[in-house]
């Protein structure tokens, strides 16, 4: 029997749930075409043309498509300058490498969020004995909890005053917590209590899983820095590797200089054919985060009638890409986490199984049948396995096969529960 022969039944619960989902398409349509018409026009400004898709070797010295492509990216991020690097190898590293470009030793780097993503954690020194952390560096961490899973604004106003205070780090999306995503007039409000009392702090921003959600970016609303991964919202599903990071020009230049080293930065760094990609992928990416946005819709509509308990609802606003359920016991998660992976178009025959991942601590379930190994922009759902049990689902390059794997899931449940 194939993945996609659904019983009648589960074909009732899709059309009730499109129907419930189809109220949010439209607006998430108008913000794909207004997030197109900003890249057209940089594309069109900064006269992209065949030659910028040229690839060079060795240090990778004038690379006009490289180059130009950090000032599109500027430009669509609102931002002075912008660093986009295939040298970045996934967002853990293109956010450290913006954390340190704001802090020295002695000073002190400010979590406004709660702790740091479970993969920071190490950076910031919480986790692990390894070289190079911010202990190492003579870097103090500090963070400020979530109160009721909201930014605590009195209290950030109080932990960032002081002028060791040199770095401030807001995590747009949830991670693996039961927490909301900020919106960017969210990050605005924290921004303007942070400068209030530390206007020489840079802000830095974890935009992962946001990039094109919202009809702005973090640094149009007031952070000095945003940073994230080519692999998740900003390649569109073509970006083979990589990362960026846009914001206030000297610390761009500070974040080169930890990429590579002090004195060459992003002067270096051939690009190998990937610029096609990388270009085409941008082009793409509103119309590709807009799939994954009605997917994501979809599927809280879609487990909703399946009594799950999910984040969004189906007809929240949304400022990622991200879904999340709670399915209170490990066999339903697994169950769905199967179902997604059966639906997939690359790897569909495997079965995932919860392992120890490196960076976290707990085992991790991962459900990814990518064309780009770890893309989180195409369908794909992970967890952590501790309680409550919640799957964490992101993706979609087509809003079709994104619909077809929820479908997947969903049957997967279904079979486990008769």
């Amino acid at each position: 029997m194939s993945t996609f022969d659904f019983s009648p039944a589960l074909w009732d619960l899709c059309r009730k749930a499109e129907a419930k989902a189809r109220g949010r398409f439209a607006l998430l349509e108008q913000r794909a075409s207004c997030n197109t018409a900003k890249i057209l026009s940089a594309f069109s400004e900064h006269r992209v043309s065949d030659a910028c898709f040229g690839g060079t070797t060795g240090y990778g010295y004038d690379d006009m498509g490289r180059d130009k492509l950090d000032q599109i990216y500027a430009q669509v991020f609102g931002a002075e300058k912008a660093l986009v690097r295939t040298g970045f190898v996934n967002g853990t590293h293109t956010i450290a490498a913006a954390m340190f470009s704001c802090v020295g030793a002695g000073d002190v780097f400010l979590s406004v969020t709660g702790s740091v993503y479970d993969t920071l954690q190490t950076v910031v020194g919480l986790r692990g004995k390894v070289g190079g952390t911010f202990a190492d560096y003579g870097i103090g961490y500090r963070e400020v909890p979530l109160k009721e899973g909201r930014p605590d604004l009195p209290a950030i106003e109080q932990a960032a005053a002081g002028s060791q205070v040199k770095g401030v780090f807001i995590q747009r999306s949830r991670g693996y917590a039961q927490r909301q995503t900020l919106s960017c007039e969210e990050i605005g409000e924290i921004c303007k209590v942070v400068r209030k009392v530390n206007p020489d702090a840079a802000i830095v921003v974890d935009n992962c899983y946001g990039e094109f959600v919202e009809e702005t970016e973090p640094t149009q609303h007031g952070a000095d820095l945003t940073a994230g991964s080519l692999i998740k919202n900003p390649g569109g599903g073509l970006a083979p590797t990589g990362g960026y990071i846009a914001g206030r020009a000297d610390l761009v230049e500070r974040a080169a200089f930890r990429l590579t080293v002090p004195g060459i930065g992003g002067e270096c760094g051939a690009t190998l054919g990937v610029n096609r990609s990388l270009y085409q992928g941008l082009f793409m990416a509103p119309h590709t985060v807009c799939q994954a946005l009605k997917t994501a819709v979809f599927a809280a509509a879609l487990l909703e009638e399946m009594g799950f308990s999910v984040s969004p609802g189906s007809g929240e606003e949304r400022h990622d890409i991200i879904q999340t359920v709670d399915f209170g016991k490990p066999e339903p998660l697994l169950a769905f986490c199967r179902g997604i992976q059966a639906g997939a178009p690359v790897d569909s025959f495997a079965a995932p199984e919860p392992w120890d991942m490196p960076g976290y601590d707990c085992p991790v379930v991962m459900a990814a049948g990518a064309f780009i190994q770890g893309s989180s922009i195409e369908l794909s759902c992970d967890a952590p396995m501790r309680e409550p049990y919640t799957a964490f689902l992101q993706g979609g390059l087509t809003y079709e096969a994104g619909r077809l794997g929820v479908m997947a899931g969903a049957k997967y449940i279904l079979e486990m529960e008769k």
